[in-house]
């Protein structure tokens, strides 16, 4: 079967399909002993032979799916060039390799998502899909009803409109207030830069739902192996 070759190497749990297309354009990546940087180049799966950073890669057998509770000051990338530490040290006694779905950011917390399923991460990253992603968020500040409202249909950051976002407020008093907010985009920093927008600084982030699952009581730092029940509910979700 002839796959797409981003699509191989996230099915082999090396990367996302995003982070797979800048190792090709790398030059990275090797198709039956040849350089292959063309992004929308097509491999069989049974017969080529695929290399990365000259290491055959086969396609992953075993596929895992977990979820970590992320403490603030944690990069969500692989591998960082400047040392800093990354959410992969909090795996560091998982034997599998698996890449983040999505993003948080560095002083964010809260509920991410991890497998070496690239089909499903892929989906669940793409825009068509709607995934809905609830954060709690601490603000400077009490935002009135006329700046929840601005929330609730949409703010223009970098020129383009935010989709509609549902956002309660949850406690409010002049220092400091307490707030809900569902949105379904996944656009960088997106809700520090909503809330800011209304004039209101986040002083704190935590991702409590992701695509229906919810962190609960995983303590900031550990993770956990999603439940069968989950990862059916994760799938139907994206019709895999």
């Amino acid at each position: 079967m002839r796959v797409r070759l981003n699509k191989f190497l996230s099915q082999a749990g090396i990367a996302s399909r995003r982070e797979a297309d800048r190792l090709i354009a790398e030059g990275r990546v090797k198709v039956n002993n040849q350089v292959v940087q063309e992004l929308g180049y097509k491999v069989d799966d049974q017969v080529d032979r695929v290399e990365i950073d000259s290491r055959e890669v086969h396609k992953e057998q075993n596929i895992i799916y977990l979820m970590l509770n992320k403490p603030k000051g944690y990069l969500v990338t692989l591998k960082d060039g400047f040392g800093r530490p990354t959410v992969m040290n909090l795996l560091s006694n998982l034997k599998k390799r698996v890449f983040p779905v999505g993003r948080l950011d560095f002083d964010s917390e809260g509920l991410l998502l991890f497998t070496n399923d690239g089909e499903l991460a892929y989906r669940l990253t793409h825009p068509r899909y709607n995934i809905k992603k609830t954060y709690l968020v601490k603000v400077k500040g009490e935002p009135d009803s006329a700046k929840l409202s601005k929330l609730k249909k949409g703010v223009f950051l970098d020129g383009k409109k935010t989709a509609p976002a549902k956002v309660t407020l949850l406690e409010g008093n002049p220092k400091r207030s307490l707030l809900r907010i569902e949105i379904h985009e996944g656009r960088k920093r997106e809700v520090r830069r909503m809330f800011e927008f209304i004039g209101h600084r986040v002083l704190k982030l935590v991702r409590v739902d992701f695509a229906g699952l919810k962190i609960g009581k995983l303590k900031s730092g550990t993770w956990r192996f999603l439940r069968q029940q989950e990862i059916k509910k994760l799938k139907e979700l994206v019709n895999l």
